[in-house]
């Protein structure tokens, strides 16, 4: 995969740093270390990040705002 899809994941990771377990806290500092350093993952480091990313930031439950947007009948 590209560096940019790799500095997307990892931005995109940020937020969910202090939900990580230790074991996928330490993997993904290695992964900042290593994209400080400008190295390329490969393909097995880039599918361990790919899960953390679906993990934490494409499987999030999205807040239902239909209620904030009901129309008053007329009468």
């Amino acid at each position: 995969m590209s560096y940019k899809k790799q500095k997307e994941f990892l931005e995109k990771l940020k937020r969910f740093e202090r939900k990580f377990d230790s074991k996928e806290a330490s993997t993904y500092k290695m992964f900042l270390k290593r994209h400080k350093d400008d190295e390329d993952l490969d393909s097995l480091s880039m599918k361990k990040l790919e899960a953390l990313y679906n993990k934490y930031y494409t499987n999030r439950k999205k807040k239902s705002l239909d209620g904030l947007f009901k129309t008053i009948p007329e009468n």
